[in-house]
């Protein structure tokens, strides 16, 4: 259910980002003439008139791909009243801008609401382009819960052997909880080649367990255990979560900017494995929501709120076809003191997007091959 969820909301933070480039043009005089939910073919549709002169139609189409937003005269060169094209320099960078600007209002109010009630902690130094922790105000900001989650396990290994599977979480070994004072890899090589008492909640069952595990005598894969795991911690704070929320933000778009930044180092260099590691795609987005939506709740919403925040990034990005993209043409054109034609807008716009889908084409064979 929470992977439903995961995808519907991810679905949600490309409808809202137009939604906010149809508040923007119709508060701006500029006709809006269809919000569409997915893309056609049309399910059904339907003009409310709310307001009088509003012919808006609103749309629900069969693809489940996201939503669009349908103005009038579209193109930078367009004259007809209450067009796009004949709007202000002002109201077209609020226009263009909008759809970015709800991504970011959406991620903020997200990471917001996870800083009340504890938000997972972004394991930012662990980045091999960033190396930095995640930043918070410490003096109302308290750690709430720390938790060691299983996730692969080797074949044939003394954690199969105890019936340790993805998701479970591990309350102790011999005793000693992993994190308060060692690891779970410091625990288990300190215990290397001896018998143990482990202690772990079963994922599926949600019951706790007790089973005695030999250890083995050298790390071979996945340690003595065998076993990869991830461990989380939570942020608790009040009147510093919205501020909290912020900085983390900033600090996602560094990390983000670093990671392309490195990605395309990586390509250069010949290394595009390195690359791979750092830029998905739609099928790693949506791997990622099956596999965060495990952790719970609080997981995935971090995940959707990091998600809506990379939308809103890489469409300020001036790629053709994209909304920074076309505002980059536009005020290019002004400077140049040269109109931007219909013709010329399309032909530019049709490059950005084939540079785009091109792009999307290659980190899904790379999200594929990674998957398999």
């Amino acid at each position: 259910m929470l992977f439903i969820f995961g995808i519907f909301a991810f679905i949600m933070l490309v409808v809202l980002h137009e939604f906010g480039h149809m508040v923007a043009a119709k508060r701006n005089g500029v006709v809006v003439e269809e919000f569409g939910v997915g893309f056609p073919p049309r399910a059904w549709g339907k003009k409310l008139r709310k307001k009088k002169g509003d012919d808006t139609l609103y749309s629900l189409n069969w693809l489940p791909l996201g939503g669009f937003v349908k103005l009038k005269g579209e193109h930078d060169d367009a004259t007809e009243e209450g067009s796009f094209g004949a709007a202000s320099l002002k109201t077209k960078v609020k226009i263009l801008l909008a759809g970015v600007g709800m991504n970011f209002l959406t991620a903020w109010v997200l990471l917001t609401g996870l800083f009340i009630v504890g938000a997972p902690k972004l394991p930012f130094e662990s980045l091999p382009f960033y190396g930095k922790e995640q930043s918070i105000i410490q003096s109302d900001t308290k750690t709430v819960a720390s938790k060691t989650y299983v996730g692969e396990v080797s074949k044939n290994s003394p954690a199969e052997k105890a019936g340790l599977e993805f998701g479970d979480v591990i309350l102790s070994l011999n005793g000693q909880v992993p994190g308060d004072e060692l690891t779970l890899n410091e625990l288990t090589k300190k215990y290397a080649g001896q018998e143990v008492k482990l202690k772990f909640e079963d994922e599926n069952n949600r019951k706790d367990k007790e089973v005695e595990v030999q250890l083995r005598e050298d790390g071979a894969s996945g340690g003595v255990l065998g076993v990869g795991v991830s461990q989380t911690v939570k942020f608790k704070s009040t009147w510093s979560a919205p501020i909290n929320a912020i900085t983390t933000m900033y600090q996602s778009t560094e990390a983000t900017f670093r990671g392309i930044g490195y990605a395309f180092s990586s390509i250069v260099h010949g290394e595009s494995e390195k690359a791979g590691e750092v830029v998905g795609g739609p099928v790693a987005t949506v791997d990622a929501i099956k596999n965060v939506s495990r952790s719970g709740f609080p997981d995935l919403v971090l995940l959707i709120a990091l998600i809506s925040l990379s939308l809103g990034i890489m469409n300020v990005l001036p790629i053709p076809a994209l909304d920074g993209g076309r505002l980059f043409l536009i005020l290019l054109f002004r400077l140049k003191g040269k109109v931007l034609t219909k013709e010329k807008e399309e032909k530019i716009n049709a490059w950005g997007m084939g540079f785009l889908l091109l792009f999307i084409l290659l980190i899904t064979v790379v999200d594929v091959r990674r998957l398999f």
